[in-house]
């Protein structure tokens, strides 16, 4: 697509287009005329976006000076919507220096305008007493407020909107247990916000005169406990009254490890959102309204903005989830190639089958795999394997998928990332499990020589000290079983599907056990 087929807005530059904010307004920018470019350091995970012919995508960190001075060139607003939260016990000096860069870059390039999405702080509380997450964002707004830009600074505390990963705590942990011994922070008072009003002012920010710089409060017209927030989620999910016995003695960890035994959100990430939900946040003005007027009905109440996201979740419409951002930490090194590759040690696990059916039922199979329909082989094995990946702080099954039957390069399935995606012919993850070495599963419909519909299988590890070789060899004998079964019970899944003339749906059954 033509720059003049794009739009006739200013140029929006997009930092974070990968990940649950930014991948929503992208389109929410385009459909108020505006023009887009997003600036990622992996663009090919927003190649399968339904609006990745409408922007520019530039290959950039925000870290680095140089790619984020060549990504502003020409543009006249710049959307901050990165942290590095979870990147390791330095994370504020990155998201300092992040901010810094993008700041003075900004000023440099001439943009008019800054937007920064970040976290609603308690009135009160000193700001070396607020935890790490809250008391980063907020350093961060003062960066940019500073900059010499005009710069709005959004602060929102809880997000309400299907895949949010406060919402997937809420949901999960309200639907998973009817009873529950909780935290004492179930009765701190929250403002919490659908995500289609942060959305509404993020895009309405783009418009602000050029004399506003400061920050506006967003939320919600309902001030609620987190106790009330699940009694009222249980209620429009029409679930049975739960009852909440909140107890005093667990801390932020032992909540987050509580948090990530029972929701698909890994202690990680569930540490910093337990950490803010100690203090009371709710906003104290609502003078974003000036600039940017609510519509009728708007901003929604929580249980408008609970309905709206369980039916999104229910009619598989979730378009960005909490994963879509990589999970810190995860592996980025390069695929390894076949023998030649020079990173050193590789070890492969290979598996062919012919199948009897057409090509497009095999590769329905493989494109559905995980999530619900499971892995085609030994599912205690692979539970085993999950529970203990949570057990030391990974993500272990639970993400699930996006989508039910359809997948494109970036999203999370399970503990793996989508790498590449060929429709009808490859599938490739990659782990994001912990692992003393990176590894990837590959899938293939292909077709052989004969014109017989071929399943190819291929596991690779590169294993990284003694630890990598002790790993794979400690758990090659029950490969046989793990990679052998699901590359037999995916042909028979693929056959069954030819012969019921339909996609399948359901987990294969699985005869290994």
């Amino acid at each position: 697509m033509t720059e003049d087929d794009r739009g006739t807005g200013p140029l929006c530059l997009v930092t974070g287009a990968t990940g649950y904010i930014g991948g929503r307004l992208v389109p929410e920018l385009l459909a108020a005329g505006l023009r887009v470019r997003c600036l990622a350091r992996s663009p090919e995970r927003l190649r399968d976006h339904p609006w990745a012919g409408d922007v520019e995508v530039v290959r950039g960190d925000v870290t680095d000076a140089d790619s984020v001075a060549r990504a502003m060139r020409g543009v006249g607003i710049g959307y901050y919507l990165v942290h590095a939260l979870g990147t390791g016990d330095d994370f504020e000096e990155t998201d300092r220096r992040a901010a810094r860069i993008f700041g003075e870059r900004a000023r440099a390039a001439g943009l008019h305008r800054l937007v920064y999405l970040g976290g609603l702080t308690p009135r009160g509380v000193p700001e070396r007493e607020l935890s790490p997450h809250l008391r980063s964002r907020a350093e961060v707004g003062r960066i940019l407020l500073g900059s010499g830009v005009p710069t709005a600074v959004l602060r929102a505390a809880v997000v309400i909107g299907s895949g949010s990963a406060s919402f997937e705590m809420l949901r999960h942990l309200t639907e998973r247990l009817p009873v529950m011994v909780t935290p004492s922070w179930v009765r701190t008072r929250i403002q919490p916000v659908a995500v289609r009003d942060v959305l509404r002012a993020l895009v309405g920010c783009a418009g602000l005169p050029a004399d506003v710089n400061r920050t506006f409060d967003i939320g919600g017209p309902d001030v609620l406990t987190y106790q009330e927030m699940m009694l009222r989620y249980a209620a429009v999910a029409e679930l049975p009254k739960r009852l909440i016995l909140p107890v005093p003695m667990l801390s932020p960890g032992l909540s987050s490890h509580w948090v990530g035994l029972v929701t698909p959100v890994p202690a990680s990430i569930a540490r910093p959102l337990t950490e803010s939900l100690r203090y009371e946040v709710v906003c104290h003005e609502h003078d974003i309204a000036r600039y940017v007027p609510d519509p009728p009905g708007r901003p929604f109440g929580f249980d408008e903005a609970v309905r709206l996201a369980l039916r999104r979740v229910r009619e598989a419409q979730v378009t960005t989830r909490w994963s879509s951002a990589s999970l810190p930490g995860a592996p980025s090194d390069p695929l390894p190639t076949d023998p030649d590759w020079a990173g050193g040690s590789l070890y492969t696990d290979c598996r062919e089958r012919s199948v009897d059916a057409p090509r497009e039922a095999l590769w329905r199979v493989v494109e559905g795999i995980g999530g619900d329909n499971g892995w085609y082989s030994f599912p205690l094995a692979w539970a085993v394997r999950g529970w203990l990946d949570r057990l030391i702080g990974g993500v272990g099954l639970r993400r699930g998928r996006r989508d039910a039957a359809r997948l494109r390069v970036g999203d999370s399935l399970d503990f793996w990332r989508v790498e590449e995606i060929e429709p009808g012919h490859l599938l490739r993850l990659r782990a994001e499990m912990r692992l003393p070495g990176p590894a990837w599963l590959e899938m293939y419909a292909e077709t052989d020589g004969t014109g017989r519909t071929r399943y190819r299988q291929r596991a690779l590890f590169h294993p990284r000290g003694l630890l990598g070789h002790a790993y794979w060899w400690s758990v090659s004998p029950f490969h046989a079983i793990v990679f052998g079964g699901m590359a037999r019970n995916i042909a028979r899944a693929a056959e069954a599907d030819a012969d019921a003339g339909r996609p399948v749906r359901e987990r294969a059954a699985t005869e290994d056990g």
